[in-house]
């Protein structure tokens, strides 16, 4: 995936201002910054929910803008989104969450489907719920069901969307793991929007910062631990007060306490 100067504004409200960057096949990306960066945005201009005003915004090598109706939807079968929380179909068994896509969007035997669903559910360790609902499953679980189906058609760009919110530890390392090795055993190029940096630091090959709809700042993990810049410091190492303040721009306080 490729971008440069990138564009897009809600209106009068500009979201994303110029930005550049690359996702090379088989490597592992993070994008992060705080809320209201663009992050959230981006993923939805990689899917084609949106158009960007101006840009370059190439994926598997077709370039969006433009792009018409059916052949984006062709794209997009080349590409999967693992949802912050899984929205599994609360309805289905794990085995049909699993299936969906293929059944929506192949021609493939119930035999082969089974087989199918059964190897992603193997590889996400969870093969054994495959007859469960999903309200019988933990939160750390229902991720890793949501996984096995975003890569049911083996897409070539995986994104993830914060993955790692409202994870215990051990859940956490464990879906960590687990996108690291899908990544690598299907040579899929993945994104990871995410503000859980320090899983992230082993986790990734690259890191984009975005700040006001800027790339303020990248590198691989070790750069970024090493970084001198004041805000990349004290987003990595969650420090208080920085250039992001803690306090509100508010009237001095003794001001505001002796005041009429």
């Amino acid at each position: 995936m490729r971008l440069r100067d990138l564009c897009f504004s809600y209106g009068d409200r500009e979201v994303l201002r110029g930005v550049s960057l690359d996702v090379p096949r088989g490597k592992l990306v993070a994008i992060m910054g705080g809320s209201g960066s663009g992050k959230t945005t981006l993923m939805r201009l990689i899917g084609g929910q949106l158009q960007a005003q101006s840009g370059e915004l190439t994926v598997c090598g077709r370039n969006l803008h433009g792009i018409g109706r059916e052949e984006l939807y062709t794209l997009r079968r080349r590409m999967s989104l693992l949802f912050q929380f899984g929205a599994l179909f609360t309805d289905m068994s794990v085995f049909d969450n699993v299936a969906f896509l293929m059944r929506e969007h192949t021609d493939l035997p119930e035999s082969i489907i089974r087989d199918l669903v059964l190897m992603k559910l193997q590889a996400v360790g969870l093969r054994g719920t495959a007859a469960m609902m999903p309200k019988q499953l933990s939160g750390g679980m229902a991720r890793r069901v949501a996984l096995a189906r975003a890569i049911a058609l083996d897409p070539q760009l995986m994104m993830y969307d914060e993955p790692f919110t409202g994870l215990d530890p051990i859940s956490l390392g464990v879906i960590g793991q687990l996108i690291r090795r899908l990544n690598d055993a299907l040579g899929a190029s993945s994104i990871v929007v995410t503000h859980d940096v320090q899983e992230s630091l082993e986790l990734v090959d690259y890191i984009y910062f975005l700040s006001e709809g800027k790339v303020v700042a990248q590198g691989t993990p070790e750069e970024i631990r090493a970084s001198k810049d004041p805000w990349v410091h004290q987003f990595v190492w969650g420090e208080s007060d920085g250039p992001v303040p803690f306090h509100y721009p508010a009237v001095p306080y003794e001001e505001a306490l002796l005041g009429d």
